[in-house]
């Protein structure tokens, strides 16, 4: 990974690789703020961005372990706004021109993003694009429950469980455990997440006494080539004073600062256990569990229908990829990808920190940067490649 802070590529970058619960590699190369000379350590805050949506996910999931809901539930049993659907008819060039949803959307769809929602950012070209905008659907300065309120009248881009599309469902998610537990998110995640696993190191925003420890941010010479070297400091991105500060918006898809260290303890939590290994229910409050056997494969499984993969405006159709509880299932390795990532379960964020679970060969690595647009980034491949090389031998 040196070649890539060497060749203007990424300032610094941390990583860490788990067999089963144990810790066998930890490395930083490169700089937290290359202006200043702060060379990286595992200490280190990274902007986690889309790995929040673990987080969030894993809180659902144990909300559904404790009966408080289910998967399958419609979501207006929660969140009446969102019933009684109409959905973007196919080819669609207004928000008059719709059709009532065939369905409800329910738990699943949310944690799977094919519930008809999107992310108001990827498709300058959809019909949604200026509406989540103008309604400040992703506006930081504004409350999960105002954002749901925002949706309650929008169509949805397609009829729930029929497409893959990223979206801004986990942050509906997130709004659903506000509901069901009554109260803020950020104390819900610290309950049923954080507090449990010792996470001591992940915030919404970072107090002003830890702020030395927030790595600086930087953009790559080009958007379309990531190849490109050059990298340009940004640290106001995605806007002002972001994760410095406390804003109305707690997002659970994309809301939090993190360290290598408390993503490890996250991944580990999530390894599942050795079947060689009797599973005791006790094990769930040990520092090593989080979710039931029987959730983690649940979770770690594609739920998408027959013929569905990943799909967006910007990186086209993903045929090798499903999508489970959490993050992506790995179905068909792609010419970037190990043979022996089949299964794999993983997921990132767009400023190049990525997680990822093999739940068959029990490995686990966590990788973590400051590069504005980086989720799958070429690094990302060649990092997790040499692990699997490394680990397996393939």
């Amino acid at each position: 990974m040196r070649r890539y802070v060497e060749s203007d590529l990424l300032a610094g970058l941390s990583s860490a690789v788990l067999r089963g619960s144990e810790l066998v590699d930890l490395h930083c190369v490169g700089w937290a703020d290359r202006e200043q000379g702060v060379a990286l350590n595992p200490q280190h805050l990274f902007r986690i961005f889309s790995n929040t949506k673990l987080i969030t996910s894993c809180a659902v999931l144990r909300m559904m372990e404790e009966g408080r809901l289910g998967l399958d539930d419609p979501i207006e049993g929660y969140l009446p706004q969102l019933g009684a659907r109409r959905v973007l008819r196919t080819g669609a060039q207004d928000l008059a021109d719709t059709e009532p949803a065939r369905g409800s959307i329910t738990v699943r769809h949310l944690l799977t993003h094919s519930s008809g929602l999107t992310s108001g950012i990827l498709d300058a070209q959809s019909p949604l694009y200026a509406p989540y905008l103008a309604r400040g659907v992703r506006d930081p300065n504004t409350t999960l429950a105002s954002m749901v309120d925002a949706l309650a009248d929008l169509p949805l881009a397609f009829h729930p469980g029929t497409q893959w599309e990223y979206s801004m469902a986990t942050d509906v998610l997130a709004r659903l455990l506000e509901v069901v537990s009554g109260q803020a998110l950020d104390q819900v995640l610290r309950d049923m997440i954080f507090e449990p696993l010792g996470m001591n190191d992940t915030f919404f925003w970072v107090p002003p006494n830890q702020q030395h420890r927030l790595v600086a941010y930087y953009a790559g010479a080009s958007l379309t080539e990531p190849m490109h070297p050059g990298l340009s400091r940004t640290d106001n991105a995605p806007y002002p004073e972001a994760y410095r500060r406390p804003f109305a918006r707690l997002s659970g898809g994309g809301g939090l600062v993190s360290s290598l260290g408390d993503m490890i303890k996250l991944v580990r939590a999530l390894m599942p256990p050795d079947p060689d290994r009797q599973w005791r229910a006790a094990d769930v409050s040990s520092p090593y569990a989080l979710l039931r056997p029987q959730t983690l494969a649940l979770m770690m499984k594609n739920q998408l229908a027959d013929g569905l993969c990943l799909k967006s405006s910007v990186f086209g159709e993903v045929r090798g990829k499903g999508h489970g509880l959490a993050g992506a299932v790995t179905r068909v390795p792609s010419g970037l990808e190990s043979p022996n990532s089949v299964g794999e379960f993983h997921w990132g964020g767009i400023a190049g920190t990525h997680w990822w679970i093999h739940p068959q060969h029990r490995i686990a690595g966590v990788v973590m940067t400051q590069r504005h647009w980086a989720f799958w980034h070429p690094f990302a491949f060649d990092w997790k490649r040499a692990v699997y090389q490394t680990v397996l031998g393939d």
